[in-house]
């Protein structure tokens, strides 16, 4: 057990989320008291059952300044997940996915201020540099929101605002104040917002067709890369953000092993046992055609991610077959 994590009285924002209950998980075995803060408006209490009464369960908005300084009483560390995460969001919600970011942003930090809080560890992503100049991507990167019309950078964006929140309001009145960006996390129930999950389920549905192999449409040519990290390497990684990470620093938590969307697709038929023909189609305005993180500040810290993207999906896909059968 980490000397850091023991004890340590920690604030978890959108801890109930997918991300949020895995890293809940994690903290606690490394012995941290946590309470957990969440609207449940994307996140389940039911991913915490089990383990409820090992921690404290708020149900609260971040975009109230009231809840989260009430959530924050006591605490000596925040970790800042809440988010509205999912790239049809981004598309059909995009003031939602906004108004969480920066409000969310702006309540921590009042927080931390008025309960005397000197360590915050904010979420914010790899869609903050779009499309990076160079592949794999340091942290050093540049931030860009290519087109404010577009709703996709609604997130980007929002992400943009709280890293510059973080650090500029850190600076000043924070002993360590970090920021990671997590790249393509997936694991069981993440939600079906996502390019595995989607695929998936997808897949699981055509292929009752007697047609072979079965066409698929994807979006773009399936040339288009992106790196996954399994959910288990996603918290090894935050956790050494978390206990070595360095005052005003940005880290990367994400995997090099970089694939194409049609390796991907193709690994997820074999893996239901069909085989597939691709079917390319017109991206969505604003996506990325390659995507793939340089962890080596991450590696500093003592992190490698342990999952490859065939064992990932061998732990991942049993979970939505088992969720597409449920609603037959």
């Amino acid at each position: 057990m980490s000397n850091y994590f023991a004890n340590r009285r920690i604030l978890v924002t959108g801890g109930t989320g997918f991300i949020g209950s895995a890293a809940v998980r994690a903290l606690l075995k490394e012995g941290a008291k946590l309470r957990v803060l969440d609207n449940d408006s994307r996140g389940s209490k039911r991913r915490l059952a089990d383990i409820a009464s090992e921690m404290e369960l708020v149900t609260g908005d971040i975009r109230e300044p009231a809840a989260v300084e009430l959530a924050a009483e006591g605490m000596e560390s925040i970790l800042h997940l809440a988010a509205v995460n999912g790239t049809e969001f981004f598309y059909s919600k995009p003031e939602l996915v906004l108004e969480v970011a920066v409000k969310g942003m702006m309540n921590v930090l009042d927080a931390c201020r008025k309960q005397g809080i000197q360590e915050l560890f904010t979420a914010s992503s790899s869609e903050v540099y779009q499309s990076p100049p160079n592949i794999p991507t340091d942290e050093t990167a540049p931030l860009c929101v290519p087109d404010p019309l577009n709703p996709r950078y609604s997130y980007a964006g929002g992400k943009i605002i709280s890293e510059l929140l973080t650090f500029n309001y850190g600076r000043k009145f924070l002993k360590r104040a970090v920021v990671f960006r997590p790249h393509n996390v997936y694991g069981p129930e993440m939600g079906r917002e996502h390019v595995i999950p989607q695929f998936v389920l997808r897949m699981n549905d055509l292929k009752r067709q007697s047609v072979a192999p079965i066409p698929f449409p994807i979006q773009g040519t399936g040339k288009e890369t992106r790196a996954f990290l399994f959910i288990d390497d996603f918290v090894a990684g935050l956790l050494k953000v978390m206990e070595h990470g360095r005052h005003l620093s940005i880290y990367h938590i994400g995997s090099m092993e970089e694939t194409s969307v049609e390796n991907l697709a193709r690994t997820v038929a074999r893996h239901l046992g069909c085989k597939i023909a691709l079917v390319p189609g017109a991206l969505a305005p604003g996506s990325t055609l390659r995507r793939c993180p340089d962890t080596r500040e991450l590696k500093g810290l003592g992190f490698t991610p342990r999952v490859s993207l065939d064992e990932g999906l061998t732990r991942t896909i049993p979970s939505y077959l088992a969720e597409a059968a449920q609603s037959l």
